[in-house]
């Protein structure tokens, strides 16, 4: 099969009902969400009118908003005849591409669909995404606006155009074997399965979270559909300049994610420290201080330069494991300890060993790096753990079962749960109907059960699909 898949989005229910190959499978739509209010109901409105009864589905969405999104995401829930889960966030941990993750961890579904909730990705494709993967047995299928039958019209003048066509150069530059067979990175609509996805793997960062699944889990067998992304229904592109640094930074972090390339990361950081360290030193010995001492102090110019940079772009996310002032302390440590050891080794190297000075300077430069850069990621960037010693995530989103507003089974179709993700990693706050709360203790809410008595009444599992 080719590896583009290439239908036009049309009459999607008359397609899947002629279509000889598999019957879709049910489907969780994931939609992260800042700040959409003025979009919920008609975003339900459309997966109610194009998701086909055949393809049973609910819609999990994650909320960062500061707006009444969720009390909008509650109401409009009410009518809609699948389930509907809400999941707020206190804390934007990972930004939209943390929102998605905390969703597919939600999803129940064999089939997940991301996508945005500003409808410029058109619901009525969901079904023809789930029947491509289920049909070329595919495991992610990319929505892509840069295949026969897709269009970019939805970005917002030739600047945008030109941004989204430079990153998706860049991206796939940078990861050639990590996006072979995708002609969109930068799409945010896909379906994955759910499967796939290993999400303590993932460490999202802003909002190309299709990127960093590709990048990191690899998902075998990818195939791609053409879309027109549309015009923003309604409110305002949260497309800022400090996305696009974040994105950068993403490109990095994903870019580094092997020890080696974090140690040629690490030496050529070390190497625009030779600027500064100059600088300093020339300043230093025209004002008249001895050069001995001005070699100590410049040196220090160069180590705070070396640390800014590898703070921002090396280890950005692991600065949460130490205090600002602990790392600081042990970088300016380490770092001037390199100094002290690459004397002594040089003098061994040539009084013991008998090497010249050139070669034996070049080889304690070498050493002294590769301990300086394995001493600086062991000592001071340990990946932060979860302090009751399980690892990885230290907050989960409070989750309950879809029970509706007042404890009735979710196959009558309005379910919405609430729920709020503490970071810290030692409580959780769950509401189900709004006015009641529970705690946990770093872990997921449990989903009420036909055994699980609800505050409110009976609970059971939800049912997925019209009924």
């Amino acid at each position: 099969m080719n590896g583009h898949e290439g239908t036009v989005p049309g009459d999607l229910d008359a397609r899947l009902e002629d279509d000889p190959g598999p019957e879709p499978g049910a489907v969780t739509i994931v939609v992260p969400t800042f700040n959409e209010s003025a979009n919920i109901r008609e975003l339900l409105r459309r997966v109610t009118d194009s998701v086909p009864a055949a393809l049973p589905c609910e819609v999990v969405f994650v909320d960062d908003s500061t707006d009444d999104t969720p009390e909008v995401i509650t109401e409009a829930a009410q009518d809609c005849p699948f389930p509907v889960t809400l999941i707020h966030r206190e804390r934007p941990t990972g930004g939209l591409g943390g929102a998605v993750v905390e969703g597919i961890k939600a999803a129940t579904s064999p089939w997940v669909v991301v996508m945005d909730g500003d409808l410029q990705h058109p619901p009525a494709l969901v079904p023809e995404l789930v029947a491509a993967g289920e049909r070329s047995r595919a495991t992610l299928v990319v929505a892509s606006r840069y295949i026969e039958g897709g269009s970019r019209a939805g970005l917002a003048g030739g600047y945008r155009i030109a941004v989204s066509r430079l990153s998706t150069w860049l991206t796939k530059g940078l990861f050639p074997r990590g996006l072979r067979g995708i002609s969109d990175p930068m799409s945010g609509f896909f379906a994955i399965r759910r499967t796939a996805v290993t999400a303590d793997a993932l460490q999202p960062l802003g909002y190309k979270i299709l990127l960093e699944l590709a990048v990191r889990c690899r998902p075998p067998g990818v195939t791609e559909v053409p879309f027109e992304f549309q015009d923003r229904y309604a409110g305002e592109s949260k497309s800022t300049a400090r996305e696009g640094l974040r994105f950068l930074r993403h490109l990095l972090a994903l870019r580094t994610s092997s020890r080696l390339a974090r140690m040629i990361v690490f030496g050529l950081i070390g190497l625009t420290g030779f600027l500064p360290n100059l600088l300093a030193l020339h300043g230093l010995t025209t004002a008249g201080m001895h050069y001995l001492p001005a070699e100590i102090v410049a040196n220090q110019a160069g180590v705070a330069w070396n640390f800014l940079l590898i703070e921002l772009l090396l280890f950005h996310d692991r600065r949460g494991h130490r205090h600002w002032a602990d790392r600081t302390a042990r970088f300016a440590l380490i770092a001037n300890a390199d100094l002290v050891l690459r004397i002594p080794l040089i003098a061994l190297l040539v009084g013991q060993w008998h090497m010249a000075v050139l070669p034996a300077t070049a080889l304690a430069l070498v050493t002294t790096f590769v301990l300086r850069f394995a001493g600086t990621e062991a000592l001071i960037y340990l990946p932060a753990r979860d302090r009751t010693g399980r690892g990885g995530r230290t907050g989960v989103a409070g989750r309950t079962g879809r029970t509706g507003p007042t404890g009735h089974d979710s196959r009558d179709g309005h379910a919405t749960t609430t729920g709020t993700e503490d970071t810290t990693g030692t409580t959780g706050t769950e509401d189900t109907t709004g006015t009641g709360t529970g705690n946990t203790t770093g872990t997921e809410g449990i989903a009420p059960t036909e055994d699980t008595p609800h505050p409110h009444g009976t609970s059971r599992p939800a049912q997925h699909g019209r009924q």
